[in-house]
């Protein structure tokens, strides 16, 4: 059954609850063939846990997500660079992560996510809003900014 078009933004909103949610971070966690065989799926995992128990995921609450959760945590298969992965990509900052084990996670959350400091031992490229992608040189100059 096609579902008709919706003319009512209130109607779609209330269709999906992340139009409501203070999204402040979109966390991508390759799963494509090569990032997969870097243990992709137990990054996504430790991301998914942590995440849910600091009550920052976005979801269900059926789920045990939370609705208003800041933080919104999406599979994509591929990044470009997955013989380096596991990849991990965070949006809006641009940063894309390389060679992410799930060891790393608690620390992208804390550093990254929470605090706006990006991890410059994973950073591999930085995707301005502009979008020219600039390699990040974080071990030279340390400039990140998030």
């Amino acid at each position: 059954m096609k579902q008709s078009f919706i003319e009512d933004r209130d109607e779609l909103c209330a269709l999906a609850p992340v139009t409501a949610a203070p999204i402040r971070h979109h966390v991508f966690v390759c799963s494509g063939k090569s990032c997969s065989a870097n243990d992709s799926a137990e990054v996504r995992a430790a991301f998914e846990r942590e995440l849910t128990a600091r009550g920052l995921l976005m979801g269900q609450a059926k789920k045990g997500k939370n609705p208003r959760g800041s933080i919104v945590l999406t599979d994509c298969a591929s990044v470009g660079f997955c013989a380096i992965g596991a990849a991990v990509l965070v949006y809006p900052d641009g940063v894309w992560y390389a060679q992410v084990r799930a060891a790393d996670v608690h620390e992208i959350i804390e550093e990254h996510l929470l605090n706006g400091r990006v991890v410059a031992r994973l950073a591999l490229v930085k995707v301005p809003a502009e979008g020219s992608a600039e390699p990040t040189g974080a071990k030279e100059n340390g400039d990140w900014e998030v």
